[in-house]
């Protein structure tokens, strides 16, 4: 499907963007940014976050944030402090996009080890369950509001050795299915994007022997995420929408 977006369609817009500092995380901030959003990039890695910081700068896009946060160690007051960091920043939120998250180690379910998965799990779940129930006063205030998450083609089906990765992101379909039902009726839309096989470090380490010069890169992907941020796609509630649909 072709998703047309207007070269202005996030003018005025405040998106908070999570694992922004690189693959896909650093491309959707800088396509939002191109697109008149003001990004507030969230990370673990400092220095990348200065670099994506720059490079939107540098482009002459409205000036980003930054907020540093290890989602792995964040608690339920990090992002209650977040919030207020970017209500007295901004004054408002427009939009996020869930796109942090933690592959874990893949290996046969009885030697999932306990502590893997209470990371990915963290990372990938617990953590966006909190910032999400942190973000939603702000972001109930938007004329037109976005929560976007991140799925995967094993969160639509479970496969062999993907583990606790696979499991998590069953939950985030769900977590985003029950929020989209809960918001239908408010000018919030919640969905979530399966980005497919993308030219990722993410994607590098779960298929180590792959051509990746055979992968779309993120920039090829950046028409969905544009649409479901966007003012078009105001009718488009509770779908896991796949960026790279077969045939």
């Amino acid at each position: 499907m072709e998703y047309q977006i207007a070269a202005d369609s996030l003018k005025d817009r405040v998106i908070l963007v999570t694992g922004a500092g690189d693959g896909i995380g650093r491309q959707a901030a800088i396509s939002y940014a191109a697109h008149g959003a003001t990004v507030i990039l969230l990370g673990r890695t400092v220095a990348k976050l200065e670099a994506v910081y720059d490079e939107i700068e540098t482009l002459g896009y409205s000036q980003p944030a930054i907020i540093p946060l290890d989602l792995r160690g964040a608690t339920k007051q990090h992002y209650i402090d977040m919030v207020e960091t970017i209500s007295e920043q901004f004054g408002r939120l427009d939009g996020v996009l869930h796109n942090a998250g933690l592959l874990g180690v893949l290996s046969p379910f009885n030697q999932l080890g306990e502590d893997t998965f209470d990371d990915v799990m963290h990372v990938n779940v617990k953590a966006q369950f909190l910032m999400t129930q942190a973000i939603m006063p702000l972001i109930k205030k938007s004329e037109d509001g976005r929560i976007i998450f991140t799925s995967s083609t094993v969160g639509h089906e479970g496969r062999a050795f993907w583990g606790a990765y696979s499991m998590s992101k069953f939950a985030t379909e769900g977590m985003m299915e029950i929020l989209a039902n809960e918001m239908c009726n408010t000018t919030v839309r919640v969905n979530a994007i399966n980005p497919g096989g993308t030219r990722t470090g993410m994607r590098a380490k779960a298929f180590p022997a792959e051509d990746s010069g055979l992968l779309k890169t993120p920039k090829d992907i950046m028409p969905l995420y544009l649409y479901l941020m966007g003012p078009e796609s105001k009718d488009v509630n509770g779908q896991c929408i796949d960026a790279q649909p077969k045939g």
